[in-house]
């Protein structure tokens, strides 16, 4: 699992310029990315395996979903992108490190699957970060506001698991980045203009974390709610 569409490119191109040494016959290499990159990198990197005799390999793509929190419990989740014939092996091995894996189809369908979440994602944690200070600006408590949206139709993941009220008090430390989040945004944005789908939200929410990332760096992603709280008293 790599940070960048150009890491993976890089290991991969290093890889085919020095392959391992021969495997026992009958035997094929099975290299599986659970990177979050654009598809097109990762379809074109399925093709420089697979065009690489001396590798005796298939690439397929398997990003996670579950974050920090779900790694830490074991749940996380795998979307995969594979061959059917590859199933029953892919899914032996990743079963090692999560709880379900959601096979998405073909190679690159995986990434469609966590690109599609993670726009989800971005958007969903700016609207509870909104709903959140709202309530508060309104005279809410913060517990009573969290249980009533997590007992309500507004309730997901941003409001229930990673609710920025509770991240406020380990000041936004750790969890998912605004520059990951920022960066998934972006290759969510880039697929939607291949295929043509339109996003409406888009341009707006990659304004916000660009800005929220410029003045919180590294922090976990719901720091959105303290961006807001803070743009709100000037």
């Amino acid at each position: 699992m790599l940070p960048e569409p150009a890491h993976v490119s890089a290991v991969f191109k290093d890889i085919t310029y020095s392959p391992p040494s021969a495997l026992p016959s009958g035997v094929q290499r099975l290299f599986i990315d659970s990177s979050t990159i654009d598809i097109s990198t990762s379809l074109a990197t399925a093709r420089l395996v697979a065009d690489t005799p001396a590798l005796n390999g298939t690439f397929v793509d398997a990003p996670v979903s579950g974050g920090v929190v779900g790694a830490a419990a074991g749940t996380l989740a795998f979307l995969l992108g594979c061959p059917e014939p590859l199933l029953d092996r892919v899914k032996s091995v990743l079963a090692l490190m999560g709880s379900r894996i959601l096979h998405c189809g073909q190679p690159g369908a995986g990434l469609a699957g966590k690109l599609a979440n993670n726009y989800l994602l971005a958007i969903s944690n700016i609207g509870v970060a909104e709903a959140m200070n709202l309530g508060l600006q309104l005279g809410l408590d913060k517990t009573v506001l969290k249980n009533v949206i997590n007992s309500s139709s507004g309730k997901c993941w941003s409001s229930e698991v990673n609710n920025p009220v509770d991240n406020e008090l380990r000041g936004f430390e750790g969890g998912f980045g605004v520059a990951l989040m920022k960066k998934d945004l972006g290759l969510a944005m880039r697929a939607a203009e291949e295929s043509g789908a339109k996003l409406v939200m888009a341009d707006k929410a990659e304004e916000v974390y660009k800005e929220v990332l410029e003045k919180e760096g590294s922090k976990d992603f719901s720091v959105v709610y303290k961006w807001l709280q803070e743009s709100g008293r000037n």
